[in-house]
């Protein structure tokens, strides 16, 4: 079943990039695990995924040694400051930066083990009081305080649209996180590395591929519904 899901996901992204005129290797699969057994994503591993991500740090540390080794992990949860030392070098790229002291740990813990830390800038771009993410205002500061850090590598940003059931109504956030990568990007000394937009989920990912996401989050699509303990 999951193989199938995986096909059908592949099939609706290469319909999108078509649409938008884009090459299909400009968008990645990420396969959201969190929640799911080890099983689940080796399974997935044999129909061809490479790319898995995780919203807890514990799911990375329990199913990594289970797992082959060519996996990349990417950390795409809310991000707490006791967790990012289980996180620096296992995860190749962390995507919910959304506060100065959460940057300023990420450092700390990179520079211990002499790395350097891929991350992305989580942006509330809808502006939700229930969300994560840094807000409009604050994002400028915190973009300049990660990039004064020697041990982390700015890629880009990251939002999660409101939940809707109408994948268009996520178009107007998924354009707003392009123009402020791109606003952003000319406020660094080397933009280079500044190019992902990490948004869509299984609900919008299409339209999200459509207006320029680099990598998009897909979990229900690939592994079904998740099932949370009481």
């Amino acid at each position: 079943m999951i193989a199938e899901n995986l096909k059908t996901v592949e099939e609706r992204i290469r319909t999108a990039c078509l649409r938008a005129g884009r090459p299909r290797d400009s968008v990645q699969l990420i396969a959201v695990s969190k929640t799911k057994p080890a099983e689940a994503v080796a399974e997935a591993y044999a129909a061809g995924q490479r790319l898995f991500g995780e919203n807890h740090a514990q799911e990375i540390v329990a199913k990594a040694p289970q797992l082959p080794k060519d996996i990349r992990w990417h950390f795409i949860g809310n991000l707490q400051k006791n967790k990012v030392k289980y996180l620096v070098g296992v995860a190749d790229l962390i995507h919910s930066v959304n506060s100065e002291a959460i940057a300023a740990e990420i450092e700390k813990q990179a520079a211990k083990r002499g790395l350097i830390q891929n991350v992305l800038l989580e942006v509330n771009v809808a502006e939700e009081a229930s969300k994560q993410g840094a807000s409009l205002e604050a994002l400028g500061s915190l973009l300049s305080f990660c990039e004064a850090q020697p041990h982390l590598r700015l890629c880009g940003l990251m939002a999660v649209a409101p939940l809707t059931e109408d994948p268009e109504e996520s178009r107007p956030y998924f354009i707003r996180l392009r123009q402020l990568r791109e606003e952003l990007a000319k406020q660094l000394k080397d933009p280079s590395s500044f190019r992902e937009l990490s948004m869509g989920m299984s609900g919008d990912f299409e339209v999200a591929v459509e207006e320029g996401a680099t990598y998009i989050r897909v979990g229900t699509s690939i592994f079904g519904p998740r099932y949370y303990s009481v």
